[in-house]
């Protein structure tokens, strides 16, 4: 554990030490940030953050998990990429480029948690995507659910999810568009899936406690 952690804290650094070289200042209307002293405020599933060249904090001064800190420090660092024009219709993880040696991980710990999670529980499921600012998308799809998420500024997804039946376990599919993989790689587009997962739980479990 004292290894990973170091692995993890040396990544982190490394990441912090290529963002202080970033114009935050102009990068901020390209990536949907907001402007502060010293840095910028990026919203993640409606939790706001803080990115400086002293470090990613959450609006109480801590830093944020791991994967939030990559998520968040990829997308500034990709951000002075052209952004895209085209590939605005959605796709699933499996079509991005690169995603191959993560898709087991998207379809059994992300999608196929959700449907375990979930499974009979589809109004705990409504509840707990209300929670994290879900709300209809505009795509005519035959799901028992189908909820749109702001994941990042410009970066939307939808959960698909129908539930059990007599004859089929419950399923889940999550959609992104396609032009994703201009602003995060395939390993981050994966935490965002999983920290759309985690953030369900942790919604389902305070639902379950009230």
């Amino acid at each position: 554990m004292q290894e990973e952690n170091t692995v993890f804290e040396r990544t982190y650094q490394h990441y912090i030490s290529q963002i202080r070289n970033l114009p935050l200042a102009s990068v901020a209307e390209r990536i949907g940030a907001v402007r502060i002293d010293g840095g910028l405020r990026i919203p993640l599933f409606g939790q706001s953050f803080e990115v400086s060249a002293a470090g990613i904090t959450d609006t109480d001064g801590r830093r944020p998990s791991y994967d939030v800190c990559v998520i968040l420090s990829k997308r500034l660092l990709l951000s002075l990429q052209t952004p895209a024009q085209a590939g605005g219709n959605w796709v699933s993880f499996k079509d991005f480029r690169d995603s191959r040696p993560l898709h087991n991980f998207f379809a059994h710990d992300v999608e196929g948690a959700i449907a375990g999670k979930f499974s009979g529980r589809i109004k705990a499921l409504k509840q707990a995507c209300a929670s994290l600012g879900g709300y209809g998308p505009d795509l005519q799809v035959s799901y028992d659910l189908a909820m749109q998420f702001d994941a990042l500024p410009m970066i939307p997804l939808i959960l698909l999810f129908n539930d059990a039946d007599a004859e089929f376990q419950a399923s889940s599919s999550i959609l992104f568009l396609a032009r994703t993989e201009v602003f995060l790689d395939a390993e981050c587009i994966a935490m965002v899936g999983s920290l759309l997962c985690r953030k369900l739980g942790q919604a389902k479990l305070q639902e379950n406690r009230g």
